[in-house]
């Protein structure tokens, strides 16, 4: 038997970074999301014998060892984490060992969720082989546990529920981890207009989004005033462009997106730099509306409005640079997980 799994990246629309504690908690964060077409995968093969064969393509981490009694500790710290954790909560797995495949169809800390998204994806892995009662509820709650509390990495909240839910979705954290998601019916046309009216731009550099979220925690820890009235505008950004994208108000969609960059980069110096800076530059200048970049900011993907008719144009300027537009579709489909 043979068990895979895949789930959804996710662009970040708006309210991006309200989804992070101690802001989250102190304040509440309203969030705007919608997966698309680019994904994590795992694989995973029961073994006869006691051996586990770790094999995280993406992470450049490939190894066989002993699976004992203790927590497994093979380096790739994703699959480790899910697998103590489960191991943990659920009890042992039905084989004496396996071998677990991983990778990603976008590079770690590119900004589009990531290492959450294969948090989500490895886990909905071992729930379908071992059976595990998990809804999309708790998929994303486990997942979010695994990487922030057992695992201690830096982040919000958001990219966990929307692996697992899929589609657009509006959502709200409140204080004590508390997640609603709000999944959003948009008509067929406001998406086909939206993916004409975007362009993603790899910048072909990644970067380590755990420290730059650390800024952005110290300044809300510090009651930062200029920081703190940025991310209740953000915050406030998500409501806003609900309403925009639900009534397919184009205009307004572009203007939210550009005001919450803005905003953004006052909540931490190293949120945009002169590489970042230089694509948007050329971008703009070649008829780009606004813009903003996916994530915590620092590198990765650049999110970019533009007229449809002068997508081929600022594809072409884009070119000259070190990055790369990727063509992407948004998708409803949230995590799955299948047997052969």
């Amino acid at each position: 038997m043979i068990v895979r799994s895949k789930a959804p990246l996710r662009l970040g629309l708006a309210g991006g970074g309200t989804d992070v504690s101690p802001y989250s908690d102190m304040f509440g964060g309203n969030v705007l999301n919608a997966t698309i077409n680019l994904a994590a995968y795992c694989t995973i093969e029961p073994l006869s014998l006691p051996t586990v064969r770790v094999n995280a393509l993406d992470a450049g981490i490939m190894c066989e060892l002993a699976l004992g009694t203790g927590p497994l500790n093979s380096g790739a710290i994703l699959i480790d984490g899910v697998y103590n954790r489960v191991v943990r909560d659920f009890g042992p797995i039905p084989s004496p060992g396996f071998a677990i495949t991983t990778f990603n169809d976008a590079p770690a800390g590119s900004g589009l969720g990531t290492s959450s998204t294969m948090v989500v994806c490895i886990l909905k892995c071992f729930a379908e082989w071992m059976g595990l009662p998990l809804g999309d509820y708790e998929l994303a709650r486990l997942s979010y546990e695994i990487e922030r509390k057992d695992l201690l990495l830096a982040g919000g909240k958001q990219d966990q529920y929307a692996a697992a839910f899929g589609g657009f979705n509006f959502m709200e954290f409140l204080p004590s981890d508390l997640v609603i998601v709000n999944p959003l019916k948009v008509r067929d046309w406001i998406i086909q207009e939206l993916e004409a009216s975007l362009l993603l731009y790899f910048t072909g550099r990644s970067r380590e989004s755990a420290a730059i979220i650390q800024k952005q925690q110290q300044a809300a820890r510090s009651g930062s005033s200029v920081a703190i009235e940025a991310m209740h505008r953000i915050r406030q950004s998500a409501v806003d462009m609900k309403l925009a994208l639900l009534q397919g108000d184009m205009d307004t969609f572009a203007r939210i997106i550009g005001q919450a960059w803005e905003d953004k980069k006052k909540m931490a110096d190293t949120i945009t730099n002169p590489m970042i800076q230089e694509a948007f530059d050329v971008a703009m200048n070649a008829g780009a509306i606004s813009g903003k970049v996916s994530g915590a900011g620092g590198g990765g993907f650049i999110m970019l409005m533009v007229p449809p008719v002068r997508k081929y144009q600022i594809t072409q300027a884009l070119s000259k640079l070190p990055g790369k537009v990727v063509p992407f579709q948004f998708t409803d489909k949230g995590a799955i997980a299948w047997k052969l």
